[in-house]
């Protein structure tokens, strides 16, 4: 297929197949596009443009925008363990989870957050007013809130829960922890 390799021996035979699939140029690499053509968000849509982009930033180790098969299986279980914590919380089976799912979720995971936060938080990953977010949307905002957990963490030296920030260190943070 792509020539044998050590790497892709040690590669489970599922995700082997499901590269195949994703891979449709046969490069070796898939991009946030080919990606996103296979991933559904149990909504009948795709994952979104932000998901993909996030997740191939995430375990592209060259930073060429694209994965290979090692980095492929990464993801994979990424993908299936945040699928497993969603599918956890979404209680009714819905396909999407509601303010009291993310509350808990976010509560399991170590954050207190306010019901009015929790509320914000939907509204700002549901970009269709459904009042619940998809599984994409909960890898984004999970991803994003770990993101600002670190950087806030660092500079929390005495670890009090407040500090004070500069506008450009609140800049950096800011870009660096966006998608």
């Amino acid at each position: 297929m792509y020539g044998s390799t050590a790497v892709e021996s040690q590669v489970n035979p599922d995700v082997q197949r499901w590269f195949s699939t994703v891979d449709r140029d046969g490069s070796g690499r898939i991009t946030a596009t080919e990606l996103q053509s296979v991933l559904a968000n149990g909504q009948g849509g795709t994952f979104s443009d932000t998901a993909c982009k996030l997740m191939i930033g995430m375990f592209d180790k060259e930073k060429s925008g694209t994965i290979n098969i090692s980095e492929f299986q990464a993801l994979f279980n990424y993908v299936n363990a945040w699928l497993g914590v969603f599918r956890g919380f979404d209680h009714d089976n819905s396909g999407s989870i509601q303010e009291n799912e993310l509350s808990a979720a976010l509560t399991q995971m170590g954050y207190k957050l306010s019901p009015e936060f929790i509320q914000f938080l939907i509204k700002k990953s549901d970009l269709h007013g459904h009042q619940s977010i998809t599984v994409d949307q909960f890898i984004v905002l999970c991803v994003q809130i770990q993101r600002f957990t670190e950087a806030f963490r660092a500079r929390d030296t005495d670890q009090i829960g407040s500090i004070t920030i500069g506008f450009e260190d609140f800049l950096g943070v800011a870009l660096n922890c966006s998608i």
